[in-house]
């Protein structure tokens, strides 16, 4: 094989591959594995520039260590969201996004993190507190509700007023679009991006947009003018925060970073959310198993001890790794000639871990189509084989929270309520724009509240 030669690849115009992807992304990946192997390129529109595909977890171990200067992301890799903007930390490469990534890690890891646990029970137990015996419902909107709340709460330290309406409005609408196809096609194809009044697709996006960036530049200028130290929500401490030459953020940099994590932390642990709770509920051995652990912690456990247990941990990772949210870890493009598994990359090439693909390798992960937490306890995964937030120096900065958050929530229901699928049929996953969700939200049914009526998380914890 010649060094240069690009992996092989579905030979049908880049427009049907395209038509492909959009429509049925797994199906089609699988086919391609089948026939090609763990590395395949596709011709994927606007510009139909080859991407390899890769689920090798070799191959992906070299690309996660691969310095930056040789393949990195970023904007250059196709990484563009009209909404998160330019100065987001997925659109930056280099050193601004090395800079970004060490401003915004503080906020998101270790005892700052755990100070969230108490508004996160307390978002969960209000949320669920709506849901009624014996009433049908889709429980993917009640975890969106949780999800949302606790980002809005955690990054913007809002939990009431004017002002929090009405950016929880505008994000709601902007996040769940009338016409979510359209805005899929918009992001892949520019051309689409067309502004052609209030009444169109784009033109309603734009104005939704601006009117939630005024609400948000007027929190960032309230919060200068009215400095409080005692603060401890994600915006006050990333304006606080100071780089290696002692400059603070710009208030670009803070409205784009906040969008990102407003918008990456919502949708995905809410997606997340639900396909545990159908798990857990569709097999009834697998919420036994759990609750009974759940149990065994008495009442009032530290957030601490619940984030350590290892078969919530095992239910939480086998969610993430059936049908994880993010199907691709972050697109890379090759910046000086790569060998990977033989290839010769050439620049300009993008390389895209597969996900989804990975998690699906039979010698790794046997019946891999099969709901196993036991796989968690059995053994450990390395960080090529598992990786659902991505990894090397794009990892998901918010991965933590994320797994703080969907072990609490899963805590408080389960301990609070006894519930049951509403449907015998099983759910499907379907793409969602970008992302994987449950086909259908997830319709399930309330059958009372737990005999001993635990409010397990009922403990306030105080990070001193």
């Amino acid at each position: 094989m010649p060094a240069h030669q690009l992996p092989n690849g579905p030979k049908t115009h880049p427009w049907v591959q395209t038509f492909q992807w959009l429509t049925n992304p797994l199906e089609y990946m699988e086919t391609c594995a089948k026939h090609y192997g763990d590395i395949f390129t596709l011709r994927i529109g606007p510009v139909f520039a080859p991407q390899v595909f890769i689920s090798n977890p070799k191959a992906i171990g070299q690309i996660f260590s691969t310095d930056p200067k040789q393949l990195d992301s970023g904007e250059a890799a196709g990484i563009k969201s009209p909404l998160l903007g330019q100065q987001s930390m997925l659109a930056l490469s280099g050193k601004p996004h090395q800079r970004q990534r060490k401003l915004l890690t503080p906020p998101l890891h270790g005892e700052r993190m755990l100070a969230y646990s108490e508004a996160i029970a307390d978002i969960t137990e209000q949320v669920t507190s709506q849901w009624k015996v014996g009433e049908p419902f889709k429980v993917l909107p009640s975890m969106q509700a949780i999800s949302f709340q606790v980002i809005l709460s955690a990054v913007f330290g809002l939990e009431s007023g004017l002002r929090y309406e009405k950016l929880k409005a505008l994000l709601l609408e902007i996040l769940n679009p009338q016409q979510p196809f359209f805005l899929a096609m918009a992001i892949v194809f520019p051309s689409l991006q067309t502004d052609l009044g209030a009444w169109s697709p784009w033109g309603k996006f734009l104005r939704l947009k601006e009117q939630m960036d005024e609400l948000i530049y007027a929190e960032i200028q309230e919060r200068k003018e009215q400095p409080d130290p005692s603060r401890s929500d994600i915006l006050s401490l990333m304006m606080a925060a100071r780089d290696e030459e002692g400059q603070p953020m710009t208030d670009v940099e803070l409205r784009d970073e906040l969008i990102t994590l407003l918008v990456a932390g919502h949708e995905t642990t809410a997606t997340s959310l639900a396909w545990a709770l159908y798990w857990i509920h569709h097999l009834p051995l697998v919420r036994e198993k759990l609750v009974q652990e759940l149990d065994s912690l008495g009442e009032k456990p530290d957030p601490n001890t619940i984030l350590r247990l290892p078969y919530l941990n095992a239910v939480c990772s086998e969610t993430l790794r059936l049908y994880p949210v993010a199907m691709l870890a972050l697109n890379r493009v090759v910046k000086s000639p790569l060998e990977i598994m033989d290839y010769q990359l050439q620049p300009g090439t993008l390389v895209i871990p597969c996900i989804y693909l990975t998690h699906h390798q039979e010698d790794l992960y046997p019946d891999s189509k099969q709901f196993k937490p036991e796989r968690f306890l059995e053994r450990q995964f390395t960080p090529s084989e598992y990786l659902p937030f991505g990894g090397g120096n794009r990892r998901c900065i918010g991965m933590a929270f994320a797994l703080l958050e969907m072990k609490l929530v899963l805590a408080t229901v389960l301990s609070n309520w006894q519930m049951a699928l509403a449907d015998t049929k099983a759910v499907q996953p379907t793409r969602k724009g970008a992302l994987l969700g449950p086909s259908g939200g997830v319709p399930m049914v309330v059958t009372g509240k737990r005999p001993q009526n635990q409010r397990i998380l009922e403990s306030r914890v105080k990070i001193s």
